[in-house]
């Protein structure tokens, strides 16, 4: 007769994987971006040290790869200095002066690096759906705001050719 286990066997074994967040809202540019940002981001929640870890390994960084992420601490006014991540710790820091709004760089050492419009959490799916996209255009040559800005007057349609 097979070996059988019981609902509580089960259950205790599949609770003994690790909680996996779920994948980042997130595109990229799939060539060379020649305009100011190289994708967009739209996270679940305001909470960077919830969010950061599935962003970061979306872009498969090796383990070994420090990774510093800057942020606008206009929008992310409590952002920790580091993030802890499975198998890292992700060093976050403040943009500088006069840094654009709305933007995350994410520099995975020899991976790349990631400059991304962040789309507020609680923006609409469909509004969210036109920036994912217009951020990822490798044509694209408005900025964060300027991206945002259209998205909020309803005009973002058609965006792709012109000037910031």
């Amino acid at each position: 007769m097979e070996p059988s286990s019981t609902p509580a066997e089960e259950l205790t074994s599949a609770s003994s994987h690790g909680y996996r967040m779920p994948l980042p809202r997130l595109t990229l540019t799939t060539d060379v971006s020649h305009g100011p940002l190289d994708g967009a981001w739209w996270p679940r929640c305001a909470a960077l040290e919830l969010e950061l870890p599935s962003l970061v390994g979306s872009l498969e960084p090796d383990p070994d790869t420090a990774v510093r992420v800057t942020v606008d601490l206009g929008e992310w006014p409590d952002a920790p200095s580091t993030v802890m991540a499975p198998g890292r710790v992700i060093a976050v820091e403040p943009a500088g002066p006069g840094s654009e709004a709305h933007v995350i760089t994410l520099d995975c050492g020899t991976v790349g690096r990631w400059v991304l419009l962040v789309i507020p959490p609680e923006e609409r799916s469909g509004t969210a759906a036109r920036l994912l996209a217009a951020a990822a255009d490798p044509e694209n040559p408005l900025t964060a705001t300027r991206l945002l800005a259209l998205a909020e007057t309803g005009l973002l349609e058609g965006t792709a050719g012109q000037a910031d």
